[in-house]
């Protein structure tokens, strides 16, 4: 792509301040990986990643009695193919077994109304993925039906504002904060977003998801969602 064409295309999140527009040409990448065979409920694991200075957490898989899950955070994407790669090829991961039907990689997105695209793309993100207030997390991928594309833009606003109010009364309440990536050719099952809820105990993030079952999107407007990854945190890097 020459400068020219390269200067004609506004990648940047959007957002809304004051009435004018804004925007950040700068988002956070997420990468979700699960492995069992972890007998040490992820000590040696947190060491190493520690070491590398890598920002993140890992979670204690609740339906893997030898499982662990890592979720990596870093605003560019080369740590995931450099240190990253490289701490997850020595040990104690390469002594233990990937679960590949887990692994996600998202990235934050700005809606276009956001007042503040720093605190909207990176901090809330972070503050929430590294709150040892929120030990308990589920972790799953969704794939809407292509058919939600087609709807006119204020009946798509009207559907995810329903899920909107869902999240905000869990957060309010202090029972669920929530992360969402957008995942759209990042992921190998041609999932649209990640979510991650988060929360001090795994119930009212159960149900949380029992109650988007209600909701329009999840009962009319989605092709898939999951596998879900419960877990616990055993180590979060200092946010």
């Amino acid at each position: 792509m020459s400068e020219a064409q390269s200067e004609s295309l506004d990648l940047s999140e959007k957002g809304l301040k004051d009435g004018k527009p804004i925007s950040l040409d700068r988002r956070l990448f997420m990468k979700f990986t699960a492995y069992t065979g972890c007998t040490d409920n992820g000590a040696a694991a947190a060491v190493a990643l520690a070491a590398a200075g890598i920002e993140g957490a890992i979670y204690l898989d609740a339906n893997d009695p030898e499982g662990i899950g890592l979720t990596v955070l870093s605003e560019d994407p080369e740590l995931f193919v450099g240190t990253l790669r490289s701490v997850l090829n020595t040990a104690p991961f390469s002594d233990l077994r990937h679960k590949p039907e887990f692994d996600m990689l998202g990235r934050t997105y700005s809606i276009g109304y956001e007042p503040d695209l720093e605190d909207s793309l990176f901090i809330k993100p972070r503050s929430k993925t590294l709150n040892p207030q929120f030990p308990w997390a589920i972790w799953y991928p969704l794939q809407r039906a292509k058919s939600f594309q087609q709807l006119p833009e204020a009946k798509q606003r009207q559907i995810l504002g329903e899920h909107g109010t869902l999240a905000k009364r869990y957060g309010f309440a202090g029972l669920a904060a929530d992360v969402r990536l957008a995942c759209h050719g990042l992921d190998k099952n041609d999932n649209d977003f990640i979510i991650g809820l988060l929360g001090p105990d795994l119930f009212p993030l159960s149900a949380v998801v029992q109650e988007m079952r209600k909701t329009e999107q999840t009962s009319q407007y989605l092709d898939s969602l999951g596998p879900f990854f419960v877990g616990k945190v055993a180590w979060q890097s200092q946010e």
